[in-house]
C-alpha cells in the first residue's frame, strides 16, 4: 500500500471465489433473461459511436432478444457498475474500498470474437482488469497528458487527431494478450486500444479504482465552511454585478484561509480516513 504502479503489469491469478462467481454463463444468462438495468447498458462495435438506448429497450426495460442480437452482431456489450445490482460484486468492491481507502466500480465487456468495441482512449482512473473468458489484446502508450481525473483532461475532451497518428506511426509501447486467470493493472492515463484478436468470446471485468489526491482533501477542507453562517450569507445582484466584487473576493479569500488554518489537522484526518473507506462516488 505504500507504493503505486505507474506503469502497466499482469498478474497470473490461481483460481479465486470471482472466477467461480463471476462466470460467462452467469452474465449471458443475465443478458438473456433481460434482468440487466437498461440504463447500466452500452452496445459499441467500433469502428462507429455507441448505439442509442432505445437500440435495446423496449416499453421502457432491458429487451433481452434485441441485446443478443447486437451482440451476435459483432457490438460489446459493457454491463455497467455491477456493484449496484449484484451483492457478490458489491461486496467485492466495499473490500476493496476498506483496503485502499479507494471507491471504485466494476463494468463488465462482453466481445465476440474477431471484433472490437472501444478504441484508443485513456481512463480517469487506474483500473484492474480481471479477464474471465477468451483472450482480450490490449495495445498501449504511455499517457499523452499528466494525472487526468474525473472530467479534467477526458480523453474525449481533450482528443486530437494527431494522437492517433503519432501512436500508429509509433506502434504500441506493449502489445498484452490478457488470457483467462491473468489481471493487468492499467495506471490512470495509459492509452488504451483493446480488441478481440480469437475467434472465441471475451470476456473481463474492469474494476475501476478512484484514486484518492490532494484535490480530494481540498474538497474536504473547504466544504467545511458552510458550517459558517458568515460563508451563508446573502450576496445580492447589485454586489455581483457592482465595483464592489473584488473586495468581496479578497474578504472572502482572506476568510477562507484563516479557517484552514484554524482545523485541526488530526481531527480531520481521521473524519477523512472513514470517509474515504465509505463514501461512495457514483460518479460513472
Amino acid at each position: 500500500m505504500d507504493r503505486w504502479p505507474d506503469e502497466p503489469r499482469v498478474y497470473q491469478r490461481p483460481p479465486t471465489e470471482l472466477d467461480r462467481t463471476v462466470t460467462p454463463e452467469w452474465l449471458y444468462e443475465w443478458i438473456d433473461t433481460g434482468c440487466v438495468p437498461a440504463d447500466e447498458i452500452a452496445a459499441i462495435r467500433a469502428p462507429a459511436p455507441a448505439l442509442n438506448a432505445r437500440s435495446w429497450i423496449t416499453n421502457g426495460r432491458t429487451d433481452a432478444v434485441r441485446l443478443r442480437r447486437l451482440y451476435d452482431r459483432g457490438h460489446t456489450i459493457r454491463l455497467g457498475n455491477l456493484q449496484r445490482v449484484m451483492p457478490y460484486l458489491a461486496g467485492l468492491s466495499r473490500s476493496i474500498q476498506q483496503e485502499t481507502c479507494y471507491s471504485n466500480y466494476v463494468h463488465a465487456f462482453l466481445t465476440p470474437g474477431r471484433e472490437q468495441g472501444l478504441r484508443h482512449h485513456w481512463d480517469q482512473q487506474m483500473a484492474v482488469i480481471v479477464q474471465i473468458a477468451g483472450v482480450k489484446r490490449w495495445e498501449l502508450w504511455p499517457p499523452v497528458v499528466e494525472a487526468p481525473m474525473r472530467e479534467h483532461l477526458e480523453s474525449f475532451r481533450v482528443w486530437k487527431d494527431s494522437y492517433l497518428e503519432e501512436w500508429r506511426d509509433a506502434g504500441p509501447a506493449m502489445v498484452i494478450d490478457l488470457e483467462p486467470g491473468q489481471s493487468m493493472l492499467l495506471p490512470r492515463g495509459w492509452v488504451h486500444n483493446p480488441f478481440n484478436a480469437a475467434d472465441q468470446p471475451s470476456l473481463h471485468l474492469t474494476f475501476a479504482i478512484r484514486e484518492r489526491t490532494p484535490y480530494w482533501i481540498s474538497e474536504k477542507l473547504v466544504g467545511g465552511v458552510i458550517e459558517d453562517a458568515d460563508f451563508r450569507r446573502l450576496l445580492l445582484p447589485g454586489d455581483i454585478h457592482g465595483d464592489a466584487l473584488p473586495g468581496i473576493v479578497a474578504e472572502t479569500r482572506d476568510a477562507l484561509v484563516a479557517h484552514l488554518q484554524s482545523l485541526d489537522t488530526h481531527k480531520l484526518a481521521g473524519a477523512l480516513r472513514s470517509l474515504a473507506r465509505t463514501e461512495l462516488e457514483y460518479t460513472t
